[in-house]
């Protein structure tokens, strides 16, 4: 039987990034494996494009990446024939969720959107410095959002963004207004292009993560990392065939369980 190609997809905060530091380098004799063997290190983060540029330079990585809880796909340049990044939107494109914000809003709602807010206010409200700041307000399918209404309020607001196809993820701080998308639309779609791309070799996706909104990404993978995180709630993969949880969290759980995969697969 043909050696299989590895894929491996990659949360990034409380996963591959330590939870308090943000911090890789305990994964890097894992990630330093992965990049000799040739196999793709996919990021499917909650983070923006522009946020996650800094760490793929950090990481030499050129593989394709997943961006605002799987609302984007960027295919970088060189990847599967592309001359330029190429991005795919899996849901609606922020200026569509932009309008319908302001439509909404004109009905009554009370919430302001990241482009409601200056740098110099979100950097108040984040705590991220300018740079940093302008970097996550820069998206390409997703909209964060602070609410300003009552409860109530809410519940009709999210009626009426489901009538429209639309949902709020509830993240940290704030809510994250998207389409009807999650982690693992991405993925699927991403897999079928290495399937289409080497037809006779057989694909092994690997995914890990450490909180439920990796559940459909994890899910979706033939093998499951759950990494531990003792501040996220518990990730429920009773179903799934091959799941794998390391002892520690982390960076370090994470290399230790690349490392193994590794060595399984003679890689």
């Amino acid at each position: 039987m043909a050696q299989p190609q590895l894929v491996v997809f990659t949360d990034l905060d409380g996963t591959l990034l330590d939870h308090d530091s943000y911090g890789w380098h305990a994964a890097e004799p894992a990630v330093r494996r992965l990049r000799a063997a040739g196999i793709p290190l996919v990021i499917n983060s909650s983070k923006t494009a522009s946020e996650i540029s800094q760490l793929r330079r950090e990481l030499s990585n050129n593989s394709p990446y997943i961006v605002e809880n799987g609302a984007a796909l960027v295919i970088p340049a060189g990847s599967f024939g592309a001359n330029q990044a190429r991005v795919h939107n899996f849901g609606a494109p922020r200026e569509e969720l932009l309008k319908i914000l302001a439509q909404l809003r004109e009905q009554g709602f009370r919430f302001r959107g990241f482009a409601d807010m200056s740098v110099e206010e979100l950097v108040a409200l984040t705590g991220l410095d300018s740079a940093a700041a302008e970097r996550a307000r820069s998206r390409y399918a997703t909209e964060p959002l602070v609410w300003e209404g009552s409860d109530r309020s809410l519940a009709d607001f999210r009626k009426a963004l489901s009538a429209r196809g639309l949902r709020l993820l509830r993240g940290g701080r704030f809510w994250h207004l998207m389409g009807n998308v999650d982690k693992a639309d991405a993925v699927r779609f991403l897999l079928e292009k290495y399937r289409a791309r080497d037809p006779d070799t057989p694909l092994v996706s690997v995914a890990l993560g450490d909180s439920p909104n990796d559940e459909q990404m994890l899910a979706t993978a033939d093998i499951a990392v759950v990494v531990p995180n003792p501040l996220a709630e518990p990730v429920r993969l009773a179903a799934h065939p091959r799941v794998i949880r390391p002892d520690v969290p982390g960076p370090q759980g994470w290399n230790q369980a690349i490392m193994a995969l590794l060595d399984q697969y003679g890689l």
